[in-house]
This record gives C-alpha cells, structure tokens and sequence, in this order.
C-alpha cells in the first residue's frame, strides 16, 4: 500500500483542555494554537525541512487568517502563509484533510495541520442595524438558510437520540464510561507526551469520576422531558491541537499514520450528528477496507446520543464489545470540545493510540466528527 507520495502524520500534539472561562480564559486563540504548533515544528526538526504552510480550523474566533497569526505565534517566520479552515465542529479534522491534499498533490513537503479554540476570549458577535439602530447581538451564524431546518446543536442532539432510539440511561452509562476512560488515562499518564502545557494548564480540567445515579438526576438540558443533559453533554471548552503531515518518502524512518482516505459528506441539516457514517461509510469504501479491520475508532464525543446513534448504526457497541475500540481514552464529553480543534485532537488521540502505543505496521485508525449545517468528517490512518 506504500506510495512516495502519501500524506503520513509523523507528529501529533496539544493542549490541554480547558473549560471555557476557567484555566485558559485569558489565553487568545494564536497564544493556544502557537505553543503547540512550535512543539510540532521542533518534533520534526531532525528531517531537516522547512515549514511550507500552517492549515488550522477555527469556529468562532476573532476572524481573519487564525493559521497565519498562530503561526507567526509559533515563531515560524514570515515565509510561512497560513490558511484557515472553518468546518465549524469539523474544522480540525477538515484542516488536516487539506493539508493532506497538498502533501499528496506534490505541492507541500511539510504542512502543520490542525485546529484552534479560545471560546473563552472569542468576540461577540452583532448583526448591522439599520437606520442607525443598534447593532443586535446574535450567537451563531446560520448552518443552514431558511426554509431548511437550523437547529441548534442540542436540540439536534435530542432529536437524533429520538430518531433512532437512544435512551437516557445508555447516554448516562456513556457519559460515564467517557470520564472513567479519560481519568484512568490522565492517571497512567497515557496523554503526558501528547500535552503542551499553556496558559499554566498542563492536564486536561474536566475529566473527573461520575456517578450514574447524579447524572440521572440531572434534568433535560435542551427539550422538556428530553434525554439530552448537561452530563452526557460536551462542554464548552478552549485548546488547540496540531499535527505534521510529510510524504512518504521524507518520513525518513519515523512512525507514524499514514492517511489511508478521508471524506467530507453532506446529510439532513435536521439531523447533522448523523454525518459520521455516511462519511465512515464512504472513506471505508474507497480505502476498501471493512469497518472491523479498524483497531482503533476515535469520535469527537459532542453528545453521548449523537455517538451511540453513530456507532449503532455502524454495528459498534462501545458499551459492550467494543469497549476498547471506540474513544477508548475517552473523549470529547470527559476531556473537553473546542470546536475547531476537536477533529484533531481525535487524530493526535489515534497518534497517541496507535504510533506512542507501539501498533505494529498496518493498524488502522479511524477519526470522525458531525459537523452542525449537516456534515461529516471522516479520516482512515495505517500505521507505518
């Protein structure tokens, strides 16, 4: 399956993971994005080659080009342009995607990919007035124009839970599994060679140990008499996470994941946490590889419902057999979600996973994310 010119991801970092207007509230988004971004640079300074671009996603920052300004942050210098890439909960994944690309195009030897947020320090936001009146706050874009459905994110969450039938209680016993998994991985010191600290904050904040019978207590946070809580909930959170992706002929020994295939789908704006699987679906087809040849299975974990309809319906079952398969870290929902980085920390998790854990050659990893609007994210790694 070798190809000289094969993206393959040859380090992966970042940040700890803060809950928005604690750890990290005063850190701007290029001060999260820059330290990371400089660890990656300085991982891959033995293959002697320039950066030749710096691809971030980002959701709700402060605007303009986030990638150029972070990495000018990381010190890179003036010859390194930037873009920045906005697939909303996707972004990170996405960015990492495109950086891809131009290492597979032959246009890019060296691309630090990944995402950044600080929805700590992230400006607020006002439509125009007209006539004078007074700019009106809103909060958020639209994800998708009228006469299609834009449901926020919960109530999507609650719908899709509805949809497809995932109760409470299996949400409640995720929720739990999330924090228990990302606590014992804190505790064995499983995330330590992936963390840059920031701001003062050198371990993930949030992941801690839940009762199941104080999450069922927990009301419905978006729907009266919903299933969808705060507790199988991801929180608003601030961080940053990066990646460097070279050819495969300038990896030069160095382990790593070889992007294998990745895939960006459109679904039901009305549903948009389903994107997953059509995007799984169709990365898995054009890999040509099965779903139970994949070791390893990282899902950003927005909501418990939205992750058990997924892996219902893609035949997994991280309550039960696939135990150590899916998130077996845990996830977004114990470790924190911001926005246009979490897509990749879900592949600095599988680099963790899979190249730090010593996978022999030809594991496969796979990362995905639903992307609000109605989208998909998808990528499949090998380890080399």
């Amino acid at each position: 399956m070798a190809e000289d010119g094969a993206p393959v991801v040859v380090a992966a970092r970042r940040t700890a993971i803060g809950t928005a207007g604690h750890a990290l509230r005063d850190v701007p988004v290029e001060r999260l994005a820059g330290p990371v971004i400089a660890a990656v640079a300085e991982d891959v300074a033995g293959l002697g080659r320039a950066v030749d671009d710096v691809v971030l996603g980002n959701c709700m920052g402060p605007g303009g080009n986030v990638a150029r300004v972070s990495a000018l942050a990381a010190g890179l210098g003036y010859g390194v342009p930037g873009l920045t890439v906005d697939r909303q909960c996707g972004s990170g994944l996405a960015a990492i995607l495109v950086a891809g690309q131009a290492v597979r195009a032959g246009e890019q030897e060296l691309v630090i990919a990944g995402g950044a947020e600080s929805a700590s320090t992230a400006p607020v936001r006002a439509w125009r007035g007209e006539d004078g009146a007074a700019a009106v706050p809103y909060r958020r874009a639209p994800f998708a124009p009228p006469p299609h459905p834009d449901p926020d994110m919960g109530p999507a969450a609650e719908a899709l839970a509805a949809a497809r039938g995932v109760s409470r209680e299996r949400q409640d016993a995720y929720a739990c599994r999330s924090h228990e998994r990302a606590v014992a991985a804190r505790d064995a010191g499983r995330f330590a060679a992936e963390i840059v600290p920031v701001g003062g904050l050198a371990a993930d904040q949030r992941p801690r140990r839940l009762r199941a019978a104080s999450l069922a207590r927990l009301p419905a946070a978006f729907v009266p008499g919903g299933t969808v809580t705060a507790g199988n909930s991801s929180p608003v959170s601030d961080g940053a996470a990066a990646v460097a992706i070279v050819p495969e002929r300038l990896r030069a020994g160095l382990p790593g994941l070889r992007l294998r295939a990745g895939a960006v789908v459109g679904c039901d704006p009305a549903l948009p946490g389903w994107g997953p699987v059509p995007a799984i679906e169709r990365v898995l087809r054009r890999a040509g590889v099965a779903l139970a040849e994949v070791a390893a299975v990282e899902l950003v974990e927005a909501f418990a419902a939205q992750v058990l309809a997924v892996t219902d319906a893609l035949g997994l079952d991280p309550l039960g057999a696939d135990d150590d398969r899916v998130c077996a870290d845990g996830g977004a929902l114990a470790l924190g979600h911001p926005w246009g980085a979490t897509g990749a920390v879900v592949v600095t998790r599988l680099f963790t996973r899979l190249v730090r854990g010593g996978a022999p050659a030809g594991t496969l990893g796979l990362a995905a994310a639903a992307v609000g609007g109605g989208l998909g994210v998808a990528a499949l790694f090998e380890v080399v």
